[in-house]
């Protein structure tokens, strides 16, 4: 008798299925990689070896509850039960399901996230209505993914018939039951990840490959998997006492007037929708899809090394507003962290007599940016609801921004001045919208969101022609940029160096700013102590970020899948798994990053010094619900 007729038959089979869904897999990671080629590069076998690896944890964690029932050693009158038959076949079927459908749900969304999604994907799409508005938009779109996910229901359902039938008479109880338990404990051992102290996580690819290319060796599942209930910080010991970070980062500040502006000056945020800089001729150098932006620019105080504290718009609203980050899985938002105390830049303007609004063309609830705004103290949002005119709804987000734009320009006269106002574009987005009439006259190029982008110039240039209409123009600073970079199909663009990279700028229609470039960084979490150094506004506050007029060290922070990005100076350092990994030029114009960590050891101790006190301080300060600068 050869070996294998030894092993039960349902144990026989229950491998051969578990192979089949591997290979399943690994064709997904194929086709992610393919529709996303531009963002890995120096992808080898071995890469693919450690997805392997962790698409077989996946398969140990996800399919534990089938084995147990599947490979049971119990009588054959069970087995031969039509309910316990259809029990195996919906667990091993949905579970399949599952799999692939996530894995090709990120083939495309990775392009906006740059990472594997995680369980807080489904709090996003579970606010508001955009899921429901969304959804045909998807279908009609990315109907390739679907069909792809078609295939692979069939083929999983036909290679189930196939392969499940275990109705033979098992022999021995005792042999069958042993097979069982060496099986169970094998499943556990494989979901553990092997022979370690901690059961492996998301983290730990990056053990196994360069920080650019975890999102390709792991698989969403095992992402969402993890995630769940990880949603909590825990508190780090860099140094022996959170006073001893303040010798490298304190985020409790106190504001330095600079009396460059008038006392009472009004402030506009405006955040550009997806504007990456690639796009703008300003910053790229080469074909524009802005001429407006870029003329506005021209006048400003700009700023070539401005970043994204994140990778989602949901990020960029809490690290503006809040001079918040989101250093962990969870945007902030939608964190345990939510509800923390926190004086949000509109509270703090209100007690020096400013008034403040939102507007998000969106519909009201997108995002949670309704609940947020009030949150950090706007006294007034106006989304799609306050616009009342569905004949400008674009079918999918909310209202267009050539019409929002300048409807938003004519509504700040209605606020009290001094104001603070922000107005977040949507239409340079996913499925790049744009209005019949507007086609012939944006710009095209290699990518649908080159259109998308035009359009938002156009739209940006009738709120400025608007609001030079009003009584307040003159008397207001604008701050211009991202939210966030968008999918790009180009090397350059999907380094990590340039994944943060966005416009930046600050506007004042008298000309009381200084004009041109500055090669000092800027991060989203700059803008709050920035406009209270620019309204002259003597205060402490709570901030992980500087003022531009701040003489203190100037830095961006990011993180993503468990790596955190710091840029000071001209350097990208990449710290996971509490050391420094990597060091990367993110000047450098080459499409292949060079790691010169061991040519800058001594940047690198500094850098690292300075990071590991910011992420004590934000871990220790979220826990506690200190952040505020009240003692």
């Amino acid at each position: 008798m050869k070996f294998m007729d030894k092993i039960p038959l349902q144990v026989r089979l229950l491998f051969r299925q578990l192979l089949f869904v591997v290979v399943l897999m690994t064709v997904t990671r194929l086709i992610f990689h393919v529709f996303n080629r531009q963002a890995f590069s120096g992808v080898n076998v071995y890469d693919y070896s450690v997805g392997l690896w962790f698409d077989c944890i996946t398969v140990a964690l996800l399919f534990l509850p089938y084995t147990i029932v599947y490979a049971a050693p119990i009588p054959l009158v069970i087995r031969n039960n039509r309910w316990y038959k259809a029990a195996c076949s919906f667990i091993f079927l949905v579970t399949t399901f599952l799999i692939i459908g996530l894995n090709l749900a990120d083939v495309e969304y990775f392009k906006y996230t740059s990472k594997r999604s995680t369980i807080d994907l489904l709090t996003i799409l579970g606010a508001g209505s955009d899921l429901r508005q969304l959804i045909t938009t998807f279908i009609s779109d990315f109907w390739y993914l679907i069909i792809l996910f078609t295939a692979a229901i069939y083929g999983a359902f036909r290679f189930y018939r196939k392969n499940s039938d275990t109705t033979q008479q098992i022999t021995s109880f005792w042999k069958n039951t042993i097979y069982y338990l060496c099986v169970i404990g094998l499943f556990v051992f494989i979901g553990r990840g092997g022979f370690v102290f901690k059961p492996v996580g998301v983290l730990d690819a990056s053990r196994y490959t360069d920080a650019s290319k975890t999102a390709l060796v792991l698989n969403t599942p095992f992402t969402m998997i993890k995630s769940i209930g990880s949603e909590r910080l825990k508190e780090e010991n860099f140094y022996p006492s959170i006073q001893a970070t303040e010798q490298y980062f304190n985020p409790v500040k106190i504001s330095h007037p600079q009396h460059v502006l008038p006392d009472g000056t009004n402030v506009v945020i405006l955040i550009l929708e997806s504007f990456g800089k690639e796009f703008i001729g300003y910053y790229s150098h080469e074909k524009t899809y802005t001429p407006f932006l870029d003329s506005l620019l021209t006048e400003s105080m700009t700023f070539d090394a401005g970043f994204a504290n994140g990778k989602k718009s949901i990020e960029a609203v809490p690290s503006i507003f809040a001079s918040i980050p989101s250093l962990q899985d969870n945007p902030y938002i939608s964190s345990p962290y939510n509800s923390n105390r926190v004086v949000g830049l509109p509270e703090l303007l209100k007690q020096h007599g400013y008034e403040s609004a939102f507007f998000h063309g969106a519909t009201n609830g997108s995002m949670r940016f309704d609940a947020f705004a009030d949150y950090v103290g706007f006294d007034h949002y106006f989304g799609r609801k306050e616009y009342g005119n569905d004949a400008h709804f674009d079918k999918t987000w909310g209202i267009s921004d050539e019409y929002f734009n300048p409807w938003t320009a004519k509504k700040l006269s209605t606020l009290k001045q001094p104001f603070l106002a922000t107005l977040f574009t949507i239409s340079s987005h996913h499925p790049f919208y744009i209005p019949e009439h507007r086609k012939k006259e944006v710009i095209y190029g290699p990518q649908p969101l080159c259109a998308s982008i035009s359009y938002g110039d156009v739209s940006l240039k009738l709120f400025f022609e608007e609001a030079k209409k009003q009584p307040w123009y003159e008397n207001t600073v604008f701050i211009i940029c991202a939210d966030h970079t968008p999918g790009t199909a180009t090397d350059f663009y999907n380094q990590r160096t340039q994944l943060y990279q966005i416009p930046f700028a600050i506007y004042h229609p008298g000309g009381k700013l200084p004009k041109g470039k500055s090669e000092q960084l800027i991060q989203q979490i700059d803008i709050y102590p920035t406009i209270l150094d620019l309204l002259n506004i003597h205060t402490d506050f709570y901030s992980f970020g500087n003022s531009i007029y701040d003489k203190t060290k100037r830095f961006s922070i990011s993180y993503l899948e468990g790596n955190y990005f710091y840029f000071e100076n001209d350097k990208m350092l990449v710290f996971s798994g509490n050391q420094a990994r990597n060091l990367y030029d993110f000047k450098s114009r080459s499409n292949s990053l060079v790691d010169v960590r061991s040519m800058h050891q001594k940047e690198v101790d500094q850098y690292e010094q300075t990071l590991k006190a910011i992420i004590q301080r934000y871990n220790h300060d979220l826990i506690r619900n200190k952040t505020t600068a009240i003692k």
